[in-house]
């Protein structure tokens, strides 16, 4: 609803934006004045906002100035907003284009335009929100019927599954063993402290023989357990105790090609991959990575729907692709597979979603993220929630809230002992072997939000 409310105010609401906030002037079609001047495609208008942010980009030592009333900003180019340029008249444009600071936060920027094709040149510009939360809005006048720019309160994001800053909480990790009538092999993920979350285990209770196993390529720590008979019917309980911070890009070293652009055993890349992510980009296989990643990111939104159906939560990148459904860990394999396709280094997380809504309770299930490396930085992205709620689709392109919990990360994880099937896809819920046969385990997830002081 905010996307289409914003299209259907943009022409009317442009028309007035650029003498200033709470300035108003009849808006009229477009269609009806210079009727016999050739309209600009959208295309073309689209062209004309990129050559005027290079040409200024290079003027200022590769960053874009961007200025308004409350912000002085350095910046470089995410994304055009095709959905949202506006033809206003024969010399007189509006588009709406994300740009992202020297910090990764991501700014909806609207500009204002005059000129012919080749020869456009930005009149105005205005901050519309900040990682996908609006500074303003539109209102219309009732006597007059034109639009008016109006200031707004920053939008809560809490009822859409979002805790910003920090959130800190206990964390409930539970497994029931099944019925054992022989020995049996299980491995579970611990949860460990990194710069975003600090964990503690407050209590743990597990049954048979115990010891921790060490992941080195993506530097995990699995729990291994042999079991028996005896162990029927038992179960495991981990407490931590966690204080997470929300996460935005980071820097970091190049990542390994060895392991962040290469293929997974259910992650692969190249191929029809590649062909799809070359479509999918179109022109902008020439532009950066990072313009490369959020078209990937909006293609898998635009192709794909959230859905439980068939075989999904294998992370499959090809039933993605074949199903175009699935649940988070689809979504993030298909486009880890794209990214890694054509160049962009990118990888797998997964643990679970606290509920932002409630202060306790059950958490239904696991949850997967996915991050890619472009600038120097890690940038997070979560698709599969941008795919179910689009008005923040901008949010997850950069950000991971502050309400979850990392268990492990990577594909195709190898441990010693380590299964007899062969490496772990990925983990999140307890791998039991039995006779050579990954068996299912019943585990539940929960919590309990506490202070973070």
């Amino acid at each position: 609803m905010q996307y289409l409310t914003y299209a259907l105010l943009g022409v009317l609401a442009a028309c007035i934006s650029c003498q200033g906030p709470g300035k108003k002037q009849q808006a009229s079609a477009p269609a009806e004045n210079h009727a016999s001047a050739k309209k600009v495609s959208i295309s073309e208008i689209e062209e004309g906002i990129k050559q005027f942010i290079d040409a200024k980009t290079a003027e200022h030592e590769g960053v874009f100035p961007v200025k308004d009333e409350n912000h002085d900003l350095r910046m470089k180019l995410v994304r055009v907003h095709t959905e949202y340029l506006s033809n206003l008249g024969p010399e007189s444009h509006f588009a709406c284009v994300d740009l992202v600071d020297e910090h990764g936060d991501v700014y909806d920027v609207d500009f204002f335009m005059e000129g012919k094709p080749g020869e456009m040149t930005v009149t105005s510009t205005s901050v519309h929100k900040l990682n996908g939360k609006p500074f303003y809005s539109w209102k219309q006048n009732k006597d007059d019927k034109t639009w008016y720019r109006v200031a707004m309160e920053e939008a809560g994001t809490n009822l859409l599954g979002i805790v910003e800053g920090m959130d800190a909480f206990e964390f409930y990790y539970t497994a029931s063993i099944p019925k054992l009538d022989g020995p049996a092999k299980m491995w579970v993920p611990l949860a460990e402290s990194d710069d975003f979350q600090e964990i503690v285990i407050e209590s743990i209770q597990v049954p048979g023989k115990t010891q921790n196993l060490h992941e080195s390529v993506y530097d995990n720590t699995l729990m291994f357990m042999e079991l028996g008979p005896e162990d029927s019917g038992k179960e495991l309980e981990i407490v931590y105790s966690v204080i997470r911070k929300e996460k935005g890009p980071y820097e970091a070293t190049s990542p390994d090609p060895a392991v962040y652009l290469s293929s997974n055993l259910l992650m692969p890349k190249g191929g029809r991959f590649e062909d799809i992510a070359k479509e999918a980009l179109g022109s902008k296989i020439n532009d950066s990575q990072l313009i490369q990643a959020r078209a990937l990111y909006d293609y898998i939104i635009d192709n794909m729907r959230y859905m439980k159906f068939g075989n999904f939560g294998q992370g499959d990148s090809n039933y993605a692709c074949d199903s175009k459904t699935g649940n988070c860990t689809e979504f993030h394999s298909y486009f880890i597979s794209l990214a890694r396709s054509v160049g962009i280094p990118a990888k797998f997380s997964i643990g679970a979603s606290i509920p932002s809504d409630r202060n306790e309770g059950g958490i239904d299930g696991y949850h997967c993220w996915a991050e890619f490396y472009a600038d120097g930085r890690w940038w997070p992205v979560d698709i599969s929630e941008a795919n179910k709620y689009t008005a923040l689709a901008t949010y997850y392109f950069g950000r991971h809230p502050a309400n979850r919990i990392e268990l492990s990360r990577g594909r195709d994880l190898q441990v010693s002992p380590g299964p007899t099937t062969g490496p772990i896809n990925f983990i999140a819920y307890p791998y039991l072997e039995i006779e050579g046969k990954e068996v299912k385990v019943s585990s539940k997830f929960s919590f309990m939000r506490k202070s973070a002081s």
